[in-house]
């Protein structure tokens, strides 16, 4: 999606998952690849390369719940087969988008299926996270379902990754273009690292795309470098809108970016025909989500509910600091389940005094090491703004809490919309 220059590759192949010597690449091997991949003027994605990797193998879900099948046999080398086999396998996959092969894609798949394998492997552990927010929020826009590859060589599926040009998130939303698709940025907040919000804004967004150009292609080559760069190249190519015409009149980077997306669609299915081991999954426990109307401290939070501090910010990356400003506008908050409740059990205790404000709180900033939806399910326990409010315990009734509260049964049908006496457990009742 970025409007970039054109830069140099450097790659450095590594994984840290697993013993250094089992992946070690000799400094000769190393300058031999750099030399190959600039004759032949490759331009891998930017978020192929080393740093996204790197970053994505720091994240708290790769961390905790992807390791290494240690069943899985492999030589470690990458078979060759003949033109023919790859053009088979691309017109197999069950593909809106049209995958022709040529040697500009195969050239990408011998860099996933050679160099990059190991990348490969982490990458596809991961997408067991990401594929399922995807493909619902493409689905949600009509659009193909293969899209869910494009975040591999936007971010590397690292939630947090910041491009060079300052693109953000799994799907690398610049600001203006994430504010345009709803996607709230501020000192505060900064929703294009939320995975689900931000699939759901670019899910719209390819769906326009779509709209301006008709052609899938043309969308992915446009949702990299920009519509107004591919309205250029379609002009300079006397009016043709086929990404292979407009080909030598595209950025650099976009050159190669649809090779990539195709390259990506046949290493992410037919990885097992070049001998590479998955990392495996270990799907984490189920979350949901809450919404909070009052200002509240993830350290409050991690203190009354055990969480950690480390998996509390890593289920919610949209928050730039440890500070929520619920009292701003309602906030989403997502945690396991059993999180959620003990929230809710804590009551008015676990939110930010309202003599407190944020200018006056010190507020740590999350980790900075860490580069950084419509139509969701959210918990119904929305806590009221403004005035005092109690929790309803189990047993619990109208009559009691107006009498611990030194109110009457009326007033808080009055405060609070009540008709009737049913109330429940959990629920947020305004006593002043």
């Amino acid at each position: 999606m970025n409007e970039m220059k054109n830069y140099k590759i450097y790659l450095t192949l590594f994984l840290l998952l697993a013993p250094c010597s089992m992946f070690h690449i000799s400094a000769q091997e190393e300058d031999d690849f750099l030399e190959e991949i600039q004759d032949s003027t490759l331009v891998l994605p930017e978020g192929m390369q080393m740093q996204e990797i790197d970053s994505l193998l720091s994240d708290w879900q790769t961390r905790n719940f992807l390791f290494f099948d240690e069943s899985c046999e492999s030589t470690g080398e990458n078979p060759e087969f003949d033109a023919e086999t790859y053009a088979r396998r691309l017109s197999r996959l069950p593909n809106i988008i049209d995958m022709p092969y040529n040697n500009v894609v195969q050239k990408y798949i011998d860099l996933y299926s050679g160099r990059l394998r190991r990348s490969v492997a982490v990458l596809l552990g991961a997408s067991n996270f990401y594929n399922p927010i995807f493909e619902e929020a493409l689905e949600s826009y009509q659009v193909p379902l293969e899209l869910k590859y494009l975040p591999i060589i936007e971010s590397a599926l690292n939630p947090t990754a910041v491009s060079r040009a300052g693109a953000v998130g799994l799907w690398q939303f610049m600001i203006g273009t994430g504010k345009q698709y709803g996607l709230e940025v501020t000192s505060l907040i900064d929703e294009r690292r939320d995975p689900i919000k931000a699939s759901y804004a670019a899910a719209h967004y390819l769906s326009d795309l779509y709209g301006i150009f008709g052609d899938w292609t043309l969308v992915i080559a446009g949702y990299n470098c920009g519509p107004n760069n591919i309205i250029k190249a379609i002009k300079r190519a006397g009016g043709a809108k086929d990404y292979w015409t407009i080909y030598p009149y595209l950025p650099a980077e976009t050159r190669g970016y649809v090779p990539a997306f195709i390259a990506a669609n046949y290493i992410m299915n037919y990885y097992c025909d070049h001998d590479i081991c998955p990392v495996n999954t270990r799907l984490p426990q189920g979350t949901d989500t809450i919404q909070v109307s009052r200002n509240v401290r993830m350290e409050r939070i991690t203190e009354l509910c055990g969480i950690s501090g480390e998996e509390l910010r890593a289920l919610n990356p949209q928050y730039r600091t440890t500070f929520i400003p619920g009292d701003a506008h309602p906030c989403t908050l997502r945690m396991p389940t059993a999180a959620i409740n003990a929230f809710i059990e804590a009551g008015d205790s676990i939110y930010v005094p309202v003599n407190e404000n944020v200018m006056t709180i010190d507020i740590p900033t999350a980790d900075r090491s860490r580069k950084s939806g419509r139509g969701r399910r959210r918990s119904t326990s929305t806590v009221a703004r403004g005035g005092t409010s109690v929790t309803v315990k189990k047993g619990d009734t109208l009559s009691n809490i107006a009498a611990r509260n030194n109110t009457s049964v009326e007033k808080l049908k009055t405060l609070n919309g009540i008709k009737g006496s049913n109330i429940y457990a959990g629920q947020k009742i305004k006593v002043k």
